[in-house]
């Protein structure tokens, strides 16, 4: 949630951390929710189980523009590492500390800021929001 909300604060016209759909307009939402304890995220090179066999395929910058998600899978990806080179490869050699970011949650939960919304097979948790879309809780027609 910290990074969610960091990223938001810095980029506002492009990037959400609104759980809601019908807040987000047309900004990218970073889902803190898939590091929920139920979910099941997938690694960098995984590959999904459907009939396509799509991977998890990290990219270079260069290529945000141009790839298509949809040709990265189990038979275009393994060529494409050989030619490429893991975009990854480096992370490994310079580890980072949490310790920012769970400053920034502090900071974010000092200033009022609710904890995210938990997923609806949870109990309600301390200091969670309510679990209804914003519209709904005015009582308007979803």
């Amino acid at each position: 949630v910290a990074v969610a909300r960091e990223l938001e604060r810095r980029r506002p016209d492009l990037i959400t951390a609104a759980w809601w759909k019908e807040e987000r307009g047309k900004r990218i939402f970073v889902d803190y929710n898939q590091n929920a304890p139920h979910k099941t995220v997938f690694g960098a090179w995984s590959v999904r189980d459907t009939v396509t066999g799509p991977v998890s395929t990290p990219l270079w910058w260069d290529e945000l523009a141009d790839v298509d998600p949809r040709t990265l899978d189990l038979a275009t990806v393994p060529g494409r590492l050989a030619a490429n080179g893991d975009p990854w490869e480096q992370l490994n050699s310079c580890p980072q500390s949490l310790e920012p970011l769970l400053t920034l949650h502090e900071n974010d939960m000092a200033a009022g800021l609710m904890d995210a919304p938990w997923p609806p097979v949870y109990p309600k948790q301390p200091n969670e929001p309510e679990r209804v879309a914003p519209s709904r809780a005015r009582g308007a027609k979803p």
